[in-house]
Protein backbone atom coordinates (compact mmCIF):
# COMPACT_ATOMS: atom_id res chain seq x y z
CA UNK A 1 0.00 0.00 0.00
CA UNK A 2 1.38 3.41 -1.04
CA UNK A 3 0.42 6.27 1.29
CA UNK A 4 1.20 10.00 0.91
CA UNK A 5 -0.19 12.05 3.81
CA UNK A 6 0.72 15.68 2.96
CA UNK A 7 -0.58 17.37 -0.21
CA UNK A 8 -2.00 20.74 -1.25
CA UNK A 9 -4.63 21.85 -3.75
CA UNK A 10 -6.09 25.08 -5.09
CA UNK A 11 -7.91 25.34 -1.76
CA UNK A 12 -4.62 26.81 -0.49
CA UNK A 13 -1.40 27.21 -2.45
CA UNK A 14 -1.39 24.18 -4.72
CA UNK A 15 -1.95 24.52 -8.45
CA UNK A 16 -4.54 21.75 -8.95
CA UNK A 17 -8.12 21.37 -7.78
CA UNK A 18 -8.81 18.84 -5.01
CA UNK A 19 -10.36 16.46 -7.56
CA UNK A 20 -7.30 16.82 -9.80
CA UNK A 21 -5.01 16.05 -6.87
CA UNK A 22 -6.97 12.85 -6.26
CA UNK A 23 -6.77 11.93 -9.95
CA UNK A 24 -3.03 12.59 -10.03
CA UNK A 25 -2.63 10.47 -6.91
CA UNK A 26 -4.29 7.59 -8.73
CA UNK A 27 -2.01 8.03 -11.74
CA UNK A 28 0.99 8.06 -9.39
CA UNK A 29 -0.08 4.67 -8.04
CA UNK A 30 -1.08 5.90 -4.59
CA UNK A 31 -3.65 4.04 -2.51
CA UNK A 32 -4.13 6.65 0.23
CA UNK A 33 -3.68 10.41 0.22
CA UNK A 34 -3.94 13.10 2.87
CA UNK A 35 -5.26 16.43 1.62
CA UNK A 36 -3.77 19.01 3.97
CA UNK A 37 -4.38 22.49 2.64
CA UNK A 38 -3.17 25.41 4.72
CA UNK A 39 -5.43 26.40 7.61
CA UNK A 40 -8.59 25.21 5.85
CA UNK A 41 -10.91 22.28 5.17
CA UNK A 42 -12.20 23.94 2.00
CA UNK A 43 -11.03 21.17 -0.32
CA UNK A 44 -12.38 18.21 1.62
CA UNK A 45 -15.83 17.97 0.00
CA UNK A 46 -14.54 17.97 -3.57
CA UNK A 47 -11.76 15.51 -2.77
CA UNK A 48 -14.24 13.23 -0.98
CA UNK A 49 -16.47 13.14 -4.05
CA UNK A 50 -13.46 12.20 -6.17
CA UNK A 51 -12.47 9.25 -3.98
CA UNK A 52 -14.87 6.78 -5.59
CA UNK A 53 -13.98 7.79 -9.14
CA UNK A 54 -10.24 7.60 -8.54
CA UNK A 55 -10.11 4.59 -6.23
CA UNK A 56 -7.91 6.52 -3.81
CA UNK A 57 -8.69 6.65 -0.07
CA UNK A 58 -8.78 10.17 1.35
CA UNK A 59 -7.58 11.15 4.83
CA UNK A 60 -8.89 14.72 5.36
CA UNK A 61 -6.48 17.03 7.12
CA UNK A 62 -5.03 20.52 7.16
CA UNK A 63 -1.62 22.13 7.70
CA UNK A 64 -1.87 24.80 10.38
CA UNK A 65 0.56 27.67 10.92
CA UNK A 66 1.90 27.81 14.47
CA UNK A 67 4.84 29.42 16.25
CA UNK A 68 7.27 28.04 18.82
CA UNK A 69 9.92 30.25 20.43
CA UNK A 70 9.70 32.67 17.53
CA UNK A 71 10.08 30.02 14.81
CA UNK A 72 7.35 28.93 12.44
CA UNK A 73 6.17 25.35 12.99
CA UNK A 74 3.64 23.71 10.69
CA UNK A 75 1.20 21.29 12.30
CA UNK A 76 -0.65 18.64 10.32
CA UNK A 77 -4.11 18.06 11.80
CA UNK A 78 -5.73 14.84 10.62
CA UNK A 79 -9.48 14.16 10.92
CA UNK A 80 -10.41 17.03 13.25
CA UNK A 81 -13.83 18.61 13.54
CA UNK A 82 -13.26 21.91 11.68
CA UNK A 83 -16.40 23.33 13.30
CA UNK A 84 -15.01 22.93 16.84
CA UNK A 85 -15.34 26.57 17.99
CA UNK A 86 -11.79 27.08 19.34
CA UNK A 87 -10.29 25.52 16.20
CA UNK A 88 -12.56 27.45 13.88
CA UNK A 89 -11.71 30.72 15.66
CA UNK A 90 -7.95 30.11 15.43
CA UNK A 91 -8.15 29.16 11.76
CA UNK A 92 -10.10 32.33 11.05
CA UNK A 93 -7.48 34.39 12.87
CA UNK A 94 -4.66 32.71 10.95
CA UNK A 95 -6.39 33.20 7.59
CA UNK A 96 -7.11 36.84 8.42
CA UNK A 97 -3.43 37.25 9.21
CA UNK A 98 -2.48 35.81 5.83
CA UNK A 99 -4.80 38.16 3.98
CA UNK A 100 -4.04 41.11 6.24
CA UNK A 101 -0.34 41.17 5.43
CA UNK A 102 -0.90 41.19 1.67
CA UNK A 103 -1.06 44.98 1.42
CA UNK A 104 2.14 45.41 3.42
CA UNK A 105 4.01 42.87 1.31
CA UNK A 106 2.89 44.47 -1.94
CA UNK A 107 3.81 47.94 -0.71
CA UNK A 108 7.29 46.73 0.21
CA UNK A 109 7.76 44.98 -3.13
CA UNK A 110 6.60 48.07 -4.99
CA UNK A 111 9.04 50.18 -2.99
CA UNK A 112 11.77 47.77 -4.10
CA UNK A 113 10.86 48.41 -7.73
CA UNK A 114 8.55 45.45 -8.43
CA UNK A 115 5.51 46.20 -10.59
CA UNK A 116 2.86 44.15 -8.75
CA UNK A 117 -0.73 44.83 -7.68
CA UNK A 118 -3.34 43.16 -5.53
CA UNK A 119 -5.29 42.34 -8.69
CA UNK A 120 -2.25 40.43 -10.00
CA UNK A 121 -2.18 38.31 -6.85
CA UNK A 122 -5.92 37.69 -6.69
CA UNK A 123 -5.89 36.15 -10.17
CA UNK A 124 -3.60 33.50 -8.68
CA UNK A 125 -5.63 32.98 -5.50
CA UNK A 126 -8.87 32.00 -7.20
CA UNK A 127 -11.32 30.71 -4.61
CA UNK A 128 -8.71 29.67 -2.03
CA UNK A 129 -9.50 30.95 1.48
CA UNK A 130 -5.79 31.15 2.30
CA UNK A 131 -3.87 33.93 0.56
CA UNK A 132 -0.20 33.11 0.91
CA UNK A 133 3.25 34.10 -0.23
CA UNK A 134 3.20 31.36 -2.89
CA UNK A 135 0.49 33.29 -4.72
CA UNK A 136 2.74 36.37 -4.80
CA UNK A 137 5.62 34.13 -5.86
CA UNK A 138 3.56 32.88 -8.81
CA UNK A 139 3.07 36.47 -9.97
CA UNK A 140 6.81 37.07 -9.81
CA UNK A 141 7.36 33.91 -11.85
CA UNK A 142 4.75 34.96 -14.42
CA UNK A 143 6.42 38.36 -14.77
CA UNK A 144 9.75 36.65 -15.46
CA UNK A 145 11.40 38.12 -12.37
CA UNK A 146 12.27 34.73 -10.88
CA UNK A 147 12.41 31.21 -12.24
CA UNK A 148 10.25 29.49 -9.63
CA UNK A 149 8.69 29.83 -6.18
CA UNK A 150 11.90 28.78 -4.45
CA UNK A 151 13.81 31.67 -6.02
CA UNK A 152 10.95 34.06 -5.21
CA UNK A 153 11.16 33.15 -1.54
CA UNK A 154 14.95 33.23 -1.53
CA UNK A 155 15.22 36.64 -3.18
CA UNK A 156 12.01 38.46 -2.25
CA UNK A 157 9.57 36.79 0.14
CA UNK A 158 11.54 34.90 2.78
CA UNK A 159 12.22 36.27 6.25
CA UNK A 160 14.47 39.31 6.01
CA UNK A 161 13.83 39.82 2.30
CA UNK A 162 12.21 42.97 0.81
CA UNK A 163 8.71 41.51 0.48
CA UNK A 164 8.45 39.73 3.85
CA UNK A 165 5.88 40.74 6.47
CA UNK A 166 5.14 38.88 9.70
CA UNK A 167 1.68 37.48 10.43
CA UNK A 168 -0.22 35.81 13.24
CA UNK A 169 0.41 32.14 14.05
CA UNK A 170 -1.02 30.25 17.00
CA UNK A 171 1.41 28.94 19.66
CA UNK A 172 2.29 25.37 18.73
CA UNK A 173 1.40 23.91 22.12
CA UNK A 174 -1.99 25.62 22.10
CA UNK A 175 -2.81 24.34 18.62
CA UNK A 176 -1.80 20.76 19.45
CA UNK A 177 -4.24 20.88 22.36
CA UNK A 178 -6.94 22.44 20.20
CA UNK A 179 -6.59 19.84 17.43
CA UNK A 180 -6.67 17.05 20.02
CA UNK A 181 -9.74 18.50 21.73
CA UNK A 182 -11.45 18.77 18.33
CA UNK A 183 -11.08 15.00 17.92
CA UNK A 184 -8.17 15.13 15.47
CA UNK A 185 -4.60 13.84 15.52
CA UNK A 186 -1.67 16.30 15.50
CA UNK A 187 1.56 15.58 13.61
CA UNK A 188 4.40 18.09 13.17
CA UNK A 189 5.24 18.65 9.50
CA UNK A 190 8.89 18.64 8.34
CA UNK A 191 10.12 19.34 11.91
CA UNK A 192 13.77 19.80 10.89
CA UNK A 193 13.13 21.74 7.74
CA UNK A 194 13.44 25.53 7.66
CA UNK A 195 13.59 27.51 10.92
CA UNK A 196 11.70 24.95 13.02
CA UNK A 197 14.79 22.74 13.23
CA UNK A 198 16.30 24.98 15.90
CA UNK A 199 13.37 24.72 18.31
CA UNK A 200 12.17 21.14 17.87
CA UNK A 201 14.65 18.98 19.72
CA UNK A 202 13.83 15.67 21.37
CA UNK A 203 12.87 17.20 24.71
CA UNK A 204 10.51 19.71 23.11
CA UNK A 205 8.84 17.01 21.06
CA UNK A 206 8.45 14.92 24.22
CA UNK A 207 6.87 17.86 26.01
CA UNK A 208 4.40 18.29 23.15
CA UNK A 209 3.20 14.72 23.70
CA UNK A 210 1.67 15.88 26.98
CA UNK A 211 -0.44 18.30 24.93
CA UNK A 212 -1.53 15.56 22.52
CA UNK A 213 1.12 15.35 19.79
CA UNK A 214 0.94 11.89 18.18
CA UNK A 215 3.54 12.03 15.41
CA UNK A 216 6.24 13.71 13.36
CA UNK A 217 6.78 13.81 9.61
CA UNK A 218 10.10 12.03 9.18
CA UNK A 219 10.41 11.37 5.44
CA UNK A 220 10.18 14.74 3.71
CA UNK A 221 12.21 16.46 1.01
CA UNK A 222 13.46 19.03 3.53
CA UNK A 223 15.18 16.24 5.50
CA UNK A 224 18.45 14.68 4.41
CA UNK A 225 19.30 11.01 5.14
CA UNK A 226 21.01 11.75 8.46
CA UNK A 227 18.08 13.89 9.66
CA UNK A 228 15.62 11.17 8.71
CA UNK A 229 17.56 8.54 10.61
CA UNK A 230 17.77 10.72 13.72
CA UNK A 231 14.11 11.74 13.56
CA UNK A 232 13.07 8.12 13.13
CA UNK A 233 15.10 7.20 16.19
CA UNK A 234 13.38 9.98 18.15
CA UNK A 235 9.96 8.80 16.96
CA UNK A 236 10.75 5.25 18.01
CA UNK A 237 12.15 6.33 21.38
CA UNK A 238 9.11 8.54 22.14
CA UNK A 239 6.59 6.14 20.55
CA UNK A 240 5.48 8.79 18.07
CA UNK A 241 3.94 7.96 14.70
CA UNK A 242 6.52 8.47 11.93
CA UNK A 243 4.95 9.67 8.67
CA UNK A 244 6.29 10.36 5.20
CA UNK A 245 4.87 12.50 2.42
CA UNK A 246 5.55 14.55 -0.68
CA UNK A 247 4.22 17.96 0.41
CA UNK A 248 2.87 18.08 -3.15
CA UNK A 249 1.85 21.51 -4.51
CA UNK A 250 1.36 20.61 -8.16
CA UNK A 251 3.41 22.87 -10.40
CA UNK A 252 4.05 25.24 -7.52
CA UNK A 253 6.88 23.29 -5.91
CA UNK A 254 9.54 21.31 -7.74
CA UNK A 255 11.01 18.03 -6.46
CA UNK A 256 7.90 17.24 -4.42
CA UNK A 257 6.22 14.74 -6.72
CA UNK A 258 3.35 12.68 -5.37
CA UNK A 259 4.67 9.57 -3.69
CA UNK A 260 8.29 10.73 -3.47
CA UNK A 261 8.06 9.93 0.26
CA UNK A 262 5.61 7.49 1.78
CA UNK A 263 4.05 6.53 5.11
CA UNK A 264 4.22 2.88 6.13
CA UNK A 265 0.79 1.20 6.43
CA UNK A 266 1.42 0.32 10.08
CA UNK A 267 2.12 3.98 10.84
CA UNK A 268 -1.10 5.07 9.14
CA UNK A 269 -3.03 2.59 11.26
CA UNK A 270 -1.44 4.00 14.40
CA UNK A 271 -2.32 7.53 13.30
CA UNK A 272 -5.94 6.55 12.66
CA UNK A 273 -6.10 4.78 16.03
CA UNK A 274 -4.95 7.98 17.75
CA UNK A 275 -7.52 10.01 15.81
CA UNK A 276 -10.30 7.57 16.73
CA UNK A 277 -9.34 7.70 20.41
CA UNK A 278 -9.31 11.51 20.37
CA UNK A 279 -12.64 11.57 18.56
CA UNK A 280 -14.16 9.30 21.17
CA UNK A 281 -12.95 11.48 24.02
CA UNK A 282 -14.08 14.68 22.33
CA UNK A 283 -17.57 13.53 21.43
CA UNK A 284 -17.26 15.68 18.28
CA UNK A 285 -18.60 14.90 14.82
CA UNK A 286 -15.14 14.60 13.33
CA UNK A 287 -14.00 14.17 9.72
CA UNK A 288 -13.98 10.62 8.42
CA UNK A 289 -11.61 8.66 6.20
CA UNK A 290 -13.26 8.45 2.75
CA UNK A 291 -12.76 5.07 1.14
CA UNK A 292 -13.65 4.43 -2.53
Amino acid sequence: MRIDLHTHSLASDGTDSPAEVMAQAARAGLDVIGLTDHDSAAGWAEASEAAAATGVTLVPGMEISTRCEGAGVHLLAYLPDPEYPPLRAELRRILDGRSGRLAAMLTQLQAAGIDITEADVMTRVGGAPAIGRPHIADVLVAKGLVSDRAEAFREWLGSGRPGYAARYACPTRTMIRTVTESGGAAVIAHPWGRASRHVLDRDTLASFQVDGLVGIEVDHQDHGPADRDELRDIATDLDLVATGASDFHGGGKVDHDLGCNLTAPAQLERLLDHAAANAGRSGRDVAKVVRP
